[in-house]
């Protein structure tokens, strides 16, 4: 029952809903959300919703409201009221608030012709629908459509925004989603801690470079501080001989390493030096200084940060 009012409430989407979406997006401020009872826990979701993706956004309670709270809504705002009948008591004066004060409103409900939907900027109207309930009376298929249809308008506020996956990561630090998103300008080592030497630099400096940064490889850079070659502990096993250390790192080194850009996601460098059974990627932003080693990211730094 709860799938099918879905679906009627898909192919009612008209007008309104633009117009909604539309007047959300022009608030300087902030998106107040309302609602009593089932229909006040789902307007905490789409609150909730609406902040981690771009629309600043936080829940009233309309009880709360009417002993003070209403001071938490500003004329730079706009209000989301939601309620199944379009009657409920404990709404009128957070609507009446909006309407003395200019504050954009937009209603959910099922009826039309009820006070929420009359006094509303936008009715967004839900199709008549029965309760899932076999009583037909506890709030289930019309709160389903509610979290539905915010759902919706946090996904067109975002497109209509360009809500990317970066501005995502800024409000979700943290869990697998943060994880997942990590860029790796986040854990790569960069400054001091980027193990290089110059091409004429002595293999004896390079072991020392190497043994100090402990991170299995010494970038190689030109006399511009290009980034030219590497060398890393296993070049150095295969090359062991008793002249080893008298020579310069330009003439052990392998040239063009393998390079990631520092927007780059973690993942991204994990999959990389999986692909090329590497340790370590050398950091470098193609844009402004396309040779210029800016950091280096090594596999653990990946694995520590919840990449794998």
């Amino acid at each position: 029952m709860e799938a099918d009012a879905l679906v009627a409430l898909a192919d009612g989407l008209n007008g309104a809903f633009d117009h909604a979406v539309a007047l959300l997006d022009a608030v300087k401020g902030r998106v107040v959300v309302t609602g009593m009872g089932k229909s006040g826990h789902v307007a905490r979701k789409i609150a909730a919703t609406l902040a981690s993706t771009g629309s600043p956004a936080f829940f009233v309670h309309p009880g709360e409201a009417s002993h003070g709270d209403l001071g938490m809504v500003t004329t730079a705002d706009a209000v989301i009221a939601l309620s199944n009948s379009g009657e409920t008591a404990e709404l009128s004066d957070i609507v009446a608030y909006t309407r003395r004060y200019g504050i954009p409103l937009v209603g959910i409900t099922r009826r039309q012709g009820s006070a929420l939907a009359e006094q509303s900027d936008v009715a967004l109207l839900l199709p008549a629908a029965p309760e899932a309930c076999p009583l037909s009376l506890a709030p289930t298929t019309s709160t389903t459509m509610m979290l539905a249809l915010g759902d919706a308008l946090a996904v067109a506020l975002m497109e209509r925004r360009g809500f990317s996956a970066a501005d995502f990561h800024q409000l979700h630090p943290g869990g697998s989603l943060g994880k997942a998103l990590l860029k790796v300008s986040d854990v790569m080592h960069k400054g001091d801690g980027i193990p290089l030497c110059r091409t004429d630099a002595p293999l004896s400096d390079v072991v020392l470079e190497m043994t100090a940064k402990r991170l299995g490889c010494v970038g190689v850079v030109d006399a511009n501080g290009d980034l030219t070659g590497i060398i890393t502990d296993g070049d150095l096993r295969r090359h062991m001989n008793p002249h080893l250390l008298s020579q310069k790192a330009g003439d052990l080194m392998s040239q063009r390493p393998k390079t990631i850009r520092s927007r780059a996601l973690v993942a991204e460098a994990l999959r990389v030096m999986n692909e090329k059974a590497i340790t370590s990627l050398f950091v470098i932003d193609p844009e402004t200084s396309p040779g210029r080693p800016l950091g280096i990211v090594h596999i653990h730094d990946c694995l520590r940060a919840g990449a794998a």
